[in-house]
C-alpha cells in the first residue's frame, strides 16, 4: 500500500467515525450538530467516491487481482454502502446509517491491518470478471438482507417489550423492512444463480480447471437452496416474520462460510493464500 492510500484510508476511518458519532449522538440527543439529511447524503456520496478508490486501487496488480480477507470485506461493505446510498433515493432507509457507518469504519481498519495475500486470476478474462463482479454484488445484497433481518428481529422485540423506543423511532416500519428485505433477497438470489452458473459452466475457462467439490461449492449451493426455499415459501405459503428472518440468516450464514469464513480460516488462522 502506498503512503497516499494509507493516509486516505486513515482519513476515511476518521470520517466514518465522525459520521457514526454524529448519527448516534443525534439518536441519544447529545449531538453538537443537528441533522441535515441533504448535506449528510451529499457527504456520504463524496466519501463513497474516495472509499471506492481506497478499496479498489490495492486490488489490482498488473493484470491480476488480489482479494484477501481484509480487502474482500472492505469491497463488500463499500458495495453495501453504495446500495444503501442509492436506495435512500427511493425508500425510507432512515436509521440504517446507525449501523452502516460504524461497519464501514471497522472494515476499513480491519483491511488496513489484515489486507490478505490472496492472488486471483486475470481480469482480462470476461467470464472471470463477470463471476467476480456478480459474486461481490450478490454477497453485498445478502449482507444487507441479513442486516435487515436482524433489525426486524430487534424491532419486533423492542415493540413488544416497549424498550429502546428512541431507536425504534429512527428505524423504518417493520413491514417496510420486511418488504425491502425480500426485494433485496430476490435480486441477490438472481445474481447468486448467475455466480454459481458461471463458476460451474465456465470453471475451466475461469479457474483453469474443471469444477471440483469443495467447501466453497457446497456452502454456496446450500445457501442457494435455502434462499430458494425462502422465496418459494414466501410465494406459496406467505412466509414472513420470524420464519423469514430465520431462513434469511441461515442462508447468509452458509454464504458467509463459503466465502469470507474460508478466507478467515485460510489467511488469518492457517496463514495460507
Amino acid at each position: 500500500m502506498t503512503a497516499f492510500l494509507f493516509v486516505l484510508t486513515i482519513l476515511l476511518i476518521f470520517a466514518y467515525g465522525g459520521l457514526s458519532w454524529h448519527f448516534i449522538g443525534n439518536w441519544k440527543g447529545v449531538a453538537s450538530l443537528p441533522r441535515n439529511p441533504r448535506f449528510e447524503h451529499t457527504m456520504l456520496g463524496v466519501l463513497l467516491l474516495l472509499h471506492a478508490y481506497a478499496v479498489m486501487s490495492p486490488l489490482t496488480e498488473g493484470a491480476m487481482i488480489s482479494l484477501g480477507v481484509g480487502r474482500a470485506l472492505s469491497v463488500v461493505v463499500w458495495m453495501m454502502l453504495v446500495i444503501y446510498w442509492t436506495c435512500s433515493f427511493f425508500y425510507r432507509v432512515e436509521g440504517l446509517q446507525l449501523f452502516m457507518m460504524p461497519l464501514a469504519m471497522l472494515t476499513l481498519a480491519f483491511a488496513l491491518v489484515f489486507p490478505g495475500e490472496h492472488i486471483m486470476h486475470d481480469l482480462g478474462n470476461p467470464a472471470f470478471a463477470l463471476h467476480v463482479l456478480v459474486s461481490i454484488v450478490a454477497y453485498s445484497l445478502f449482507a444487507i438482507a441479513a442486516l435487515l433481518a436482524v433489525l426486524m428481529l430487534f424491532l419486533e422485540k423492542a415493540l413488544h417489550g416497549k424498550r429502546w423506543l428512541a431507536l425504534v423511532r429512527q428505524l423504518p416500519p417493520l413491514l417496510s423492512l420486511e418488504k425491502m428485505m425480500f426485494q433485496v433477497i430476490g435480486l441477490g438470489f438472481m445474481l447468486l444463480t448467475v455466480s454459481l452458473f458461471t463458476g460451474v459452466v465456465f470453471s475451466e475457462e475461469v479457474f483453469g480447471k474443471a469444477v471440483a467439490i469443495s467447501h466453497k461449492t457446497v456452502f454456496s449451493v446450500i445457501s442457494w437452496l435455502l434462499f430458494a426455499a425462502l422465496l418459494l415459501g414466501r410465494r406459496f405459503k406467505g412466509w414472513r416474520g420470524k420464519v423469514a428472518i430465520r431462513w434469511t440468516l441461515a442462508g447468509f450464514g452458509a454464504l458467509l462460510l463459503a466465502y469470507i469464513g474460508s478466507k478467515v480460516v485460510l489467511e488469518l488462522l492457517l496463514h495460507r493464500a
